[in-house]
């Protein structure tokens, strides 16, 4: 049995989250500091992805960052789809709302004494941000890395679209489920889907126990 999607499905799962967390962190505090307004206008904007189609999100994808795009020739040497790291650009976006939202509701609920306290004994802002606050939020945030990776893990509809299925080169594990049933090969499938489960399960499961240890 070939474990390559397994492999493919983890390290873009993996990356996809880190990149997920600098940017979701980074714009939810930003966004906490806006008029309400504008904060819900663009808490729309930024949350989108949650409710469009994967497949959706995967059509412009190609549009903006296919061969005949403006980026797409701008990176001619770096071809943008149908590689393995493609799936990375569509399972960032998939998963993104899910970490700005959970770090939102964590710099929300912050005590600005804390913040206010900082200053008065001279600490800068970054220090302050990574020191105290980001500290102060890691339950929210952890919560929040762990529902983008269990979503970039299972991202189907939007990957299959600009990272396609080939063998060995940009397989996940949604891909090659879809690939075997396709082709009448439901034992391949059923075990596949059973690798999917199994670790959807133990995400899942460490989710709730986190959170139940949180509450005590």
């Amino acid at each position: 049995m070939d474990l390559f999607p397994l492999y493919n499905s983890i390290r873009i799962a993996i990356i996809s989250t880190i990149l997920t967390f600098f940017i979701g962190v980074f714009l939810a505090y930003q966004i906490k500091k806006l008029p309400n307004e504008a904060k819900g206008v663009l808490d729309v904007i930024l949350t989108l992805s949650l409710v469009l189609p994967p497949t959706v999100i995967g059509f412009f994808l190609l549009k903006v960052l296919g061969p005949n795009s403006f980026i797409g020739q701008t990176f001619a040497s770096i071809p943008l789809v149908m590689r393995w790291y493609s799936a990375i650009f569509a399972c960032v976006i998939v998963s993104f709302p899910l970490m700005y939202r959970t770090s939102r509701a964590a710099f929300e609920n912050f005590d600005e004494n804390i913040i206010f306290a900082g200053k008065t004994l001279g600490k800068s802002n970054t220090w302050i941000f990574w020191r105290l606050i980001i500290p102060n939020s890691k339950n929210e945030i952890l919560s929040g890395l762990i529902l983008a990776f269990s979503r970039s893990l299972g991202e189907y509809g939007a990957t299959s679209m600009i990272a396609g299925y080939i063998p060995n080169k940009t397989a996940t594990i949604s891909t090659t489920i879809y690939q075997f049933w396709r082709i009448g090969n439901d034992s391949l499938a059923y075990r596949w889907a059973i690798i999917n489960i199994i670790i959807s399960f133990i995400v899942l499961f460490a989710l709730n126990m986190f959170e139940k240890n949180r509450v005590k």
